[in-house]
């Protein structure tokens, strides 16, 4: 009985990561999204020369990407070092040179720019339907939007609904991260589900 009570104290202290399934990530990387919500963040997307791999801006600047990268890395998962090593590998696949002019991967900003994440998610995710059914969009997807003047937006769905029966979004529009009835306020341009092994 005691070695039985001692091993269950062992399986209990164990990071989640050890014995997650995919349903317990997701779950995870709502609770890690939502974490970010207590955080005092200034929008502020500058270039910033950071270090790699793990590398972030200051933590109390970020933009709607930077949600995405700490609610991941909060889960071991780096998004720099993975769009970094994708790119290096097939870096005509993104959008770097056509939208920016760039000829090779910049680790300081590669991964902070939602065209590279979408194809990022596409290449190493799932690249999901975009309907207009609530219901198809679960915790821990990540939905891109295309806000007015062009500008490209990315939130992380979460398992809290809004009174309208939406899903509630964290992301950063502006005011630092935040949980909100977002989902079908701007034309959708994508839907991931990035569910590491």
């Amino acid at each position: 009985m005691r070695r039985l009570y001692s091993i269950l104290i062992v399986i209990a202290l164990l990071p989640l990561s050890t014995y997650a399934d995919t349903d317990n990530f997701s779950q995870r990387l709502v609770i890690a999204a939502i974490e970010r919500t207590n955080h005092q963040v200034t929008y502020d997307g500058a270039y910033v020369g950071i270090q790699y791999p793990n590398g972030d801006v200051p933590a109390d600047t970020g933009v709607c990407t930077d949600v995405v990268i700490r609610s991941y890395r909060a889960l071991g998962i780096d998004l720099q070092q993975l769009v970094h090593e994708d790119m290096a590998v097939a870096f005509s696949r993104y959008p770097s040179e056509r939208i920016w002019g760039l000829t090779r991967p910049d680790t300081n900003i590669d991964h902070r720019r939602v065209p590279n994440l979408q194809t990022f998610f596409t290449r190493h995710g799932e690249s999901l339907a975009i309907t207009d059914e609530a219901s198809d969009y679960q915790p821990g997807d990540l939905v891109t939007w295309m806000l007015p003047g062009n500008l490209p937006h990315i939130g992380i769905v979460t398992d809290r609904n809004a009174p309208n029966g939406n899903p509630m979004i964290v992301h950063n529009i502006g005011e630092g991260p935040k949980l909100e009835e977002l989902l079908f306020v701007f034309d959708i341009t994508g839907h991931y589900r990035f569910r590491p092994d």
